[in-house]
C-alpha cells in the first residue's frame, strides 16, 4: 500500500535511534586498537610524520628568467682581431724605429766614450801631450784595420817628410841666402798640411772605416786626390815653392855643398815615396769602398741627416726663417 493508507492518527512508533544498523555496526565494533594505543612507543613514533614532511599548500613554481649573452657577430670579431694586429704592428715598428736610431747614435758617437783618454800620437809612449784618441782594435772591423794602419803611418811618414822639406831648405838657405822664400814656405807647409792632411783626409777614412760612413768615403777620396797632386808637385821641385824636390835637389850639384845636395835628394826620394803609397793605398780603399755597397745617394743622404741634426744649422735656420718671416 502506498503511505496514504497509514493512520496520521495513530500513536507514533517507538523508535530507538540506537536501533538504527549504522549505530549498531560501530558500537559493536571491537575497541582493543584504542585502548592499547601507546603515543610513546617506539613505533608509533617511527611512524611520525615530521612537519616539514607534512603536505602543505601547493606553491606555485616561479621561472627565474634566463638571460643569455648575446653572440658577437662575426664582423666584430674579425674587426677586433684586425685591430689588435694593427696596434702589434705600431709597436713592432716603434721599437724598430727606436733601435735603428739607437744603432745610428751609437755608431756615430762611439769614438766620444773615450773624449778624456787622448792617447795619441804615440812616437814617444812617455810624451804626456795626446792630442787626440783612436784604437783600431776596438773601433775599426778587423777587415779593415791594416788599410786603416797603412794610412795611419802614412800621415806621419808625410809629417817626417814636410819636416825633414824644412830642414834641407833651411840648410839650402844658409848656403844661398837667396833661398829665403823657399824656407819660409817650407815652414808654412810644415805648419799647414801637417794638421790639414790629419783633419782632411786621415780622420775622415778612419770615420768612414769605423761607422761605415758613404759621406766620409768621399770627402777621403777627393781630398786625398788633392794630396797626390801635391806630393807630385813637391816630388818635382819646382824653384821658388818651398819644396826640396827633385829639380831642386838637382840644382845644387855643383853649386852648394855635397850635403846640402844629399839632404834635398833624400828629401825628394821621400816625397817620391809618399806619392807612390799614396796612390796604392787610394786603390786599396777604393776596392773596399766598392765591396760595402755605398753610393753617392747614400752619402748625400748621411749628409743631408748630418746637416738637419746640428743644433748650430738648425738654430741658424729657425733664426733666418724667423727674420724673413718679420721682414715680410
Amino acid at each position: 500500500m502506498s503511505a496514504f493508507d497509514t493512520n496520521p492518527f495513530a500513536d507514533p512508533v517507538d523508535v530507538n535511534p540506537f536501533q538504527d544498523p549504522s549505530v549498531t555496526q560501530l558500537t559493536s565494533a571491537p575497541q582493543g586498537g584504542l585502548s592499547e594505543f601507546n603515543p610513546f612507543s617506539e613505533t608509533n613514533a617511527a611512524t611520525t610524520v615530521p612537519v616539514t614532511q607534512l603536505p602543505g599548500p601547493s606553491q606555485p613554481a616561479v621561472l627565474q628568467p634566463s638571460v643569455e649573452p648575446t653572440q658577437p657577430t662575426p664582423q666584430a670579431v674579425a674587426a677586433a682581431a684586425q685591430a689588435g694586429l694593427l696596434r702589434q704592428q705600431e709597436e713592432l715598428d716603434r721599437k724598430a724605429a727606436e733601435l735603428d736610431r739607437k744603432e745610428r747614435e751609437l755608431q756615430n758617437t762611439v769614438a766620444n766614450l773615450h773624449v778624456g783618454e787622448n792617447n795619441r800620437p804615440s812616437l814617444l809612449s812617455r810624451c804626456p801631450v795626446k792630442l787626440f784618441y783612436q784604437d783600431f782594435s776596438t773601433e775599426i772591423p778587423a777587415d779593415y784595420q791594416r788599410i786603416c794602419k797603412m794610412l795611419y803611418y802614412l800621415w806621419m811618414l808625410h809629417s817626417v817628410t814636410l819636416f825633414l822639406n824644412l830642414l834641407a831648405c833651411m840648410a839650402w838657405f844658409i848656403g844661398n841666402t837667396s833661398k829665403g822664400v823657399d824656407f819660409g814656405l817650407s815652414i808654412l807647409w810644415f805648419v799647414i798640411f801637417t794638421p790639414c792632411a790629419f783633419l782632411c783626409w786621415y780622420r775622415p777614412i778612419y770615420k768612414a772605416f769605423r761607422s761605415d760612413n758613404s759621406f766620409s768615403f768621399f770627402v777621403f777620396f777627393f781630398v786625398f786626390f788633392c794630396q797626390i797632386g801635391i806630393y807630385v808637385i813637391q816630388l818635382i821641385g819646382l824653384p821658388n815653392l818651398g819644396n826640396s824636390g827633385w829639380i831642386a835637389a838637382l840644382s845644387t850639384l855643383g853649386q852648394e855643398s855635397l850635403a846640402v845636395s844629399i839632404i834635398m835628394m833624400v828629401v825628394a826620394a821621400f816625397f817620391t815615396l809618399c806619392a807612390v803609397l799614396s796612390l796604392f793605398l787610394l786603390k786599396r780603399v777604393h776596392s773596399l769602398y766598392r765591396r760595402t755597397g755605398a753610393s753617392f745617394q747614400q752619402a748625400q743622404e748621411e749628409f743631408s741627416q748630418g746637416i738637419f741634426s746640428n743644433r748650430t744649422f738648425r738654430s741658424a735656420a729657425s733664426s733666418a726663417a724667423q727674420g724673413a718671416f718679420r721682414g715680410n
